[in-house]
């Protein structure tokens, strides 16, 4: 087994309450017949839930992610992915958490905006 397959099971395993509440509401196309994968690799990285068509990244930061190392790796990662031809949309599990409705319209919102 890869060592990207093996990584991608560890990060389902270890998904926070944001990311399976989310999962919940994309999986099996819930979300309008939009079809979703989780924890999607795009060499070298993962990210949390795809949209493939039309090509949304979606990501979910914790408190970590506002510090200014990781706000400057997180910027860099969506700019590789952006030029991969990816729309990245991120979130924070506060954000999931408590606002998932509004979370949810945004996506969908986006979602209506890349598709011709």
């Amino acid at each position: 087994m890869s060592q990207a397959v093996e990584r991608r099971r560890a990060l389902r395993k270890a998904a926070t309450d944001a990311e399976r509440l989310l999962w919940r509401h994309l999986r099996n196309r819930a979300l309008n017949g939009y079809k979703f994968r989780r924890q999607y690799t795009v060499e070298p990285f993962i990210v949390d839930f795809m949209c493939l068509d039309p090509h949304l990244g979606i990501e979910i930061d914790g408190g970590g992610h506002f510090e200014e190392k990781k706000l400057i790796s997180d910027w860099r990662r969506s700019r590789y992915l952006e030029s991969q031809g990816y729309n990245i949309v991120r979130f924070t599990n506060v954000e999931v958490l408590f606002e998932t409705e509004a979370v949810l319209e945004r996506i969908l919102h986006i979602l209506g905006l890349l598709k011709p």
